[in-house]
Parts: structure tokens; sequence; C-alpha cells
């Protein structure tokens, strides 16, 4: 397969094991919708993201609603979680922007990192800093309110997914979505985005969402 300049698994490997990657290494794209693994499944393998954006989620509490743990696109890794996890995938991951990405067996990939030492240091670094967000994350739910939460997250979405021409927050993510990855219920969302749009804080149009005050949603998190 051709090598992709911001693909993870070419980035931190030794040149003379390129010649594995691309007899081993899978090319597989993915529409925007598909699932491209669920919480619960056997684990297949790990999929590096040359090009899109996936959601990755997971089931929490007793109503089994559905948070989003993070957003993955170009240059990072999916399913890697499995690795650890024993024999299923412990998250679901579902395509929000078309995805083009590499595909590669469990046995391959350690055996990819017993030779590359810079990519196992660097999925050292991966999962720090994966439970350093999930500790955060922690903490929001359990010191910052509704209101915190959802301005934090419109700012985090407004990052990772960028605006279009009008201002607005490109992905098309729908309310649950944004609901979905604050932490909070579509009914408290859509109230306050109300109450926000009424003071001329964010902009709402049928699901899109622009962010007009951005020091005011700040404000909020400080």
């Amino acid at each position: 397969m051709n090598h992709h300049p911001h693909c993870f698994l070419h980035e931190h490997c030794l040149p003379e094991w390129k010649a594995a990657i691309a007899s081993n290494a899978r090319p597989t794209s993915f529409k925007k919708g598909a699932v491209v693994f669920r919480e619960g499944d056997p684990v297949e393998g790990f999929y590096f993201i040359h090009t899109g954006k996936v959601k990755v989620h997971k089931q929490w509490g007793e109503e089994g609603k559905d948070l989003i743990l993070k957003f993955a696109g170009e240059g990072n890794l999916l399913g890697h979680r499995g690795l650890v996890s024993g024999d299923v995938y412990p998250v679901s991951a579902t395509v929000v922007e078309p995805v083009e990405a590499c595909f590669i067996t469990p046995e391959f990939f350690q055996a990819t990192m017993l030779v590359n030492h810079q990519l196992a240091y660097r999925m050292i670094l991966l999962y720090a800093d994966e439970l350093q967000q999930a500790e955060q994350s922690m903490r929001d739910m359990v010191h910052m309110n509704v209101k915190s939460r959802i301005a934090k997250s419109l700012l985090k979405l407004e990052e990772i997914f960028g605006k279009d021409e009008e201002g607005y927050i490109n992905g098309g993510l729908s309310r649950q979505d944004v609901a979905s990855y604050a932490g909070t219920t579509y009914e408290t969302l859509f109230k306050t985005i109300n109450e926000w749009a009424a003071e001329g804080i964010v902009a709402s149009a049928g699901k899109q969402l622009a962010i007009l005050h951005t020091k005011k949603l700040r404000k909020l998190i400080q």
C-alpha cells in the first residue's frame, strides 16, 4: 500500500520495516455513519486513520446512555484499547466524516512494536495521554456544572472540526452527538443552546451551531 505522510504507523517505524507494513497493512475506507467496530465486538485489528473523523463512544450508566469519549482523525489510531483490554473492543467507533485508513492485525502490530522501539515508546505516550484525558473528563463530570461542560464541548468541537465560511462548526454532528460529548441529555442541551442563542452567544440553524462570543463561553469554564 502507498505510504501516507500522516500515518501513525509509518511515522514511527524504521525505514527497513516499511516493506513489511506494505505487505501486511490493508487499505480500507468507511462512509459517514458506518460502524467501524462496536463495544464488545471481538478484536480483529487496528486502524490507522489517514483522512476523515470517527467518534469513539461508550455505553454508560444503568440506562445505557451513549457517551462520546473523543473524536479521532488524521494521524490517529483506532482499536488500540482492545490491545490491553483482552479479546473485545471496550468502546465503539462510528464514522462522522468519510474515512480512509489502513488496517493491521493484532499479531502484526505486536510484532511491529517488538522490532520498532520508537513505535512502542509512542504507544506508551499515547496510552498515558488518553489516561490523563479520561481523568480530566471524570473531574469535569464531577466538578463542572452542565452549562460549563456544554461550553467546553462546543469550544473543543470548533477546534477539532473547524468552521465553514458562515462560521458554523463543521462535521454535521447531531444535537444528540453534542449532548453525548458534553455528558448531558438532549433536552438539557436544547434548552441551553436556545438560551445562549437568545443572548447572542451562539447561533443555531437546524443542527448547525456557531460560536459568536468565544470569551463568554470561556468564562463559563474558568
